[in-house]
């Protein structure tokens, strides 16, 4: 499916972000590209842009953004971009004759509204209209939003002036042709030029369908929705259904605040899951040194390296940066962290008891947190489909766990009861999981 992306005004309110809206960064990315990176995880393959204000700077952009993706994006050119945004729409009325998306490059919406509207069937003469129906929604500006009344699934009439009104537009569009013989009449018949009165114009005949939202969408119009919608994206990092108990309620709300600011800075997930990993290597030599100062400080930076664990991830998501390889990578690497800090922590006890249960103990440690890490893949997968079906949040003991025991027997020196503690936990949780796999 083709996609138009109208990115020809001004965006005065944000120019003390910079001086082109739609090449403004949000959490590292431009306006733009978030935009046309959500409409190909809609299922769109070609897209077409309508520049106007600083449209030279814009279609450079989209040249080599377009070579990056590899995908083909076709700049047009609205001279009139001062005026109404449906002029944008109507030079493209050359170049689309089947249904298409139609997106605002100042509007960031969850992939699944795109997905639902790509998917969506339309008759003959018809559209059809993303749209909020949460009319408390904290993303929504109730003094620009565009409002809309719907009944039995159509719009019947849209503005922002409306009082009696269910819902919000959401500036996602799936579109006929209709919508250029609608624009075109709105401009001629009464002098209006907007998509909304082109809506208005259509809704009037019964021909533009509602489609409820799925997932957040923000109008990003100003420095107060620019806030909004960095808050937005950070806030669905934590959503990550694998994290355990400690990752979502220690670790995440702190490496969150940690990639708001990575995400500005050209760092990869790699560089971050190798720095992490450096981090507990240097604890495992603290450990292995001997006494409290440096077993404090291991803990400290076992801790900090637990935490910062959850930055590669989270900056690969802002930053479309997400491979098989990084996840591969941070586990790897994850599985030798594991292994030295459980030995430089065994080493620590073996300096004042040096005998063989301490280093069976430290060896079961180890064994438990590999098998722990070896069994997570199934069990999670078999596990969160029934929590999902139970609509309940899945309870998940991993890596989070085990390093913050390693923090806390550190911090109070408490080594060896809690390197028991993880040969108890660790290898009884795989045992579960075992039992829980063969009964599934």
């Amino acid at each position: 499916m083709k996609c138009l992306i109208i990115a020809a005004g001004k965006g005065s309110r944000l120019q003390q972000r910079g001086p082109s809206k739609p090449l403004i960064p949000l959490l590292g990315i431009p306006l733009i590209e978030r935009v046309i990176r959500t409409a190909l995880d809609a299922g769109v393959d070609e897209i077409f842009v309508v520049t106007g204000y600083q449209g030279e700077q814009i279609r450079d952009f989209l040249e080599g953004l377009a070579a990056r993706l590899a995908i083909r994006i076709t700049p047009l050119v609205n001279d009139e971009w001062e005026k109404d945004n449906g002029l944008s729409v109507l030079t493209a009325r050359d170049y689309l004759h089947d249904p298409f998306l139609l997106l605002m490059a100042d509007h960031l919406f969850d992939p699944r509204l795109g997905h639902a509207l790509t998917t969506h069937a339309l008759t003959d003469g018809e559209i059809a209209l993303g749209i909020d129906l949460d009319t408390r929604n904290p993303l929504v500006d109730m003094e620009d939003v565009t409002r809309i009344k719907v009944e039995d699934g159509k719009i019947r009439t849209i503005g922002k002036g409306l009082v009696d009104f269910n819902g919000f537009d959401t500036g996602v569009f799936l579109c006929s042709p209709a919508i250029f013989k609608a624009l075109a009449q709105s401009k001629d018949t009464v002098g209006d030029a907007t998509l909304s009165g082109a809506v208005r114009i259509l809704a009037a005949k019964g021909c533009v369908s509602a489609v409820p939202t799925r997932g957040f969408w923000v109008d990003v119009d100003d420095p107060k929705a620019f806030n909004k919608a960095e808050a937005a994206l950070l806030d669905h990092l934590r959503d990550k259904s694998n994290d355990g108990p400690v990752s979502r309620y220690l670790n995440r709300p702190i490496s969150i605040r940690v990639s708001r600011y990575l995400a500005q800075y050209d760092v990869t997930p790699n560089q971050i899951s190798l720095f992490s990993f450096l981090c507990s290597m240097i604890a495992a030599g603290l450990f292995a040194l001997g006494g409290y100062l440096a077993l404090l400080l291991g803990g400290v930076l076992a801790q900090f390296a637990s935490v910062i664990d959850g930055c590669d991830g989270e900056v690969a998501r802002l930053k479309y940066q997400s491979s098989d390889f990084g996840g591969w990578f941070d586990a790897v690497l994850d599985r030798y962290a594991d292994a030295f800090l459980l030995f430089g922590l065994t080493w620590h006890v073996l300096l004042t008891e040096p005998n063989g249960w301490i280093l069976f103990i430290g060896v079961m440690a180890i064994i438990g947190s590999f098998m722990l890490s070896y069994t997570a893949d199934k069990y999670d997968n078999l596990m969160r489909e029934r929590f999902e079906l139970r609509g309940m949040a899945m309870i998940r003991m991993g890596r989070d766990v085990r390093v913050l025991l390693i923090f806390i027997g550190a911090v109070m020196n408490l080594v060896l009861p809690v390197l028991v503690a993880i040969v108890v936990v660790m290898n009884i949780e795989t045992i579960r999981r075992m039992k829980v796999a063969s009964d599934a």
